[in-house]
């Protein structure tokens, strides 16, 4: 069953900025709901790439995470459907819209040299590869992650998802998913991928066979909403994994 984080509106964010001229060029900011200056956390929703899903229900847990200490950066960006979506706009789009998020942390009480850059499914993909692109995040942690792009191809997942974001298979682009794909891209920055063990959508695999350095949590019981529903019960786990980076 889909959680009600999925489809119920969460208040809305202190403020909406926007990083480029496209309607889906814009950050939602949430300051920290504990005084002081504190990390920031940038939220890239997921939605398998596709305009038919975007950043409001990512919203619940930046709620979430401004409660806990976090000042938060809730990132849309262009997606497969959208004018420029796909390679490379929608890569372009997430590390703009993450360097923006970060110049404008000050304003929002939030140390952009204490930035984390969170994930979720497809969301979690651009998180991770974004920790190859911006040297100095203090973390990266994707969420249910489509952390493998040409074992996604494989699995088919989500009808070809990939396929519509990349604009071909792996055979015809090589180069094109060799700088996509995070499990081709290694970096210092450290990545942490935390995945529901009965996850049905992105299935354990993804992350459990991840082949570069990085922490691997595995969720007994937890499906592939429970990662990103504060009431849920894999949510400490989540918060704590955040924790230890911050």
């Amino acid at each position: 069953m889909t959680p009600s984080v999925m489809n119920d509106p969460p208040a809305p964010a202190d403020v909406r900025l926007t990083y480029g001229d496209h309607p889906s060029q814009f950050v939602d900011f949430r300051r920290s709901r504990i005084p002081g200056v504190r990390p920031l956390v940038v939220m890239i929703h997921g939605g398998f790439w596709r305009n038919r899903r975007d950043l409001t229900y990512a919203g619940h847990l930046c709620i979430a995470l401004a409660q806990d200490g976090y000042a938060t950066a809730n990132i849309e960006y262009r997606r497969v459907g959208d004018e420029g979506g796909g390679w490379p706009g929608t890569f372009d789009d997430v590390k703009r819209a993450i360097e923006f998020s970060r110049e404008s942390a000050a304003s929002f009480d939030a140390d952009p040299a204490r930035t984390i850059v969170l994930g979720h499914s497809a969301g979690g993909h651009l998180a991770l590869w974004v920790a190859a692109e911006i040297a100095d995040l203090a973390g990266a942690i994707g969420l249910s992650a489509v952390a493998n792009l040409r074992r996604c191809r494989e699995l088919n997942l989500s009808n070809g998802a990939v396929l519509e974001l990349m604009g071909g298979t792996p055979d015809e682009y090589p180069e094109r998913y060799s700088a996509a794909d995070p499990a081709t891209r290694p970096t210092a920055v450290k990545r942490v991928l935390i995945h529901g063990v009965n996850d049905d959508i992105v299935p354990v695999e993804m992350s459990r066979d991840y082949p570069l350095p990085a922490r691997i949590v595995q969720l007994p019981g937890a499906d592939h909403f429970a990662v990103i529903d504060p009431s849920s019960a894999a949510w400490p786990e989540v918060i704590s994994e955040i924790r230890a980076l911050s």
